[in-house]
């Protein structure tokens, strides 16, 4: 069973190894807790059993925009729901806090996922690579 927290706790090693997973790079020494307390407004984990198998983080302007990043499901729990789940904790913590608009960038295959499993629309949106 898969079980669902709003800010839950993590060992930044646990983050580090499933962004490293999901994301294909070495895995890196991040402070992902100090990064989501002082920047975030909340995050939303995925935990089968005490194993840390999906995370996403939900950066925030302070008021009305919420913005969907690092969405991360382990390999060994993909295609079952654990992502639209954590999408879905975001977006009801998001609105709860009082945002109007919960923003979201992908690459082409999550397409899909992000507008036919989660709900979000297509929008117009710029990039600058820094």
């Amino acid at each position: 069973m898969i079980t669902y927290e709003w800010r839950g706790h993590f060992d930044n090693a646990a983050i580090n190894a499933l962004h490293a997973e999901g994301f294909g790079h070495r895995a890196l020494d991040d402070d992902w807790w100090r990064q989501v307390n002082e920047h975030s407004l909340g995050w939303a984990c995925a935990r089968q059993h005490s194993e840390l198998v999906g995370f996403v983080n939900v950066a925030w302007d302070g008021a009305v925009h919420a913005f969907i990043l690092d969405t991360l499901v382990a390999e060994g729990v993909r295609r079952q729901g654990v992502g639209a789940e954590l999408v879905a904790v975001a977006v009801r913590e998001s609105r709860a806090a009082g945002c109007e608009w919960l923003h979201v960038d992908f690459d082409e295959h999550l397409r899909s996922f992000y507008l036919e499993r989660c709900g979000f629309r297509p929008t117009d949106a710029g990039l600058i690579a820094l």
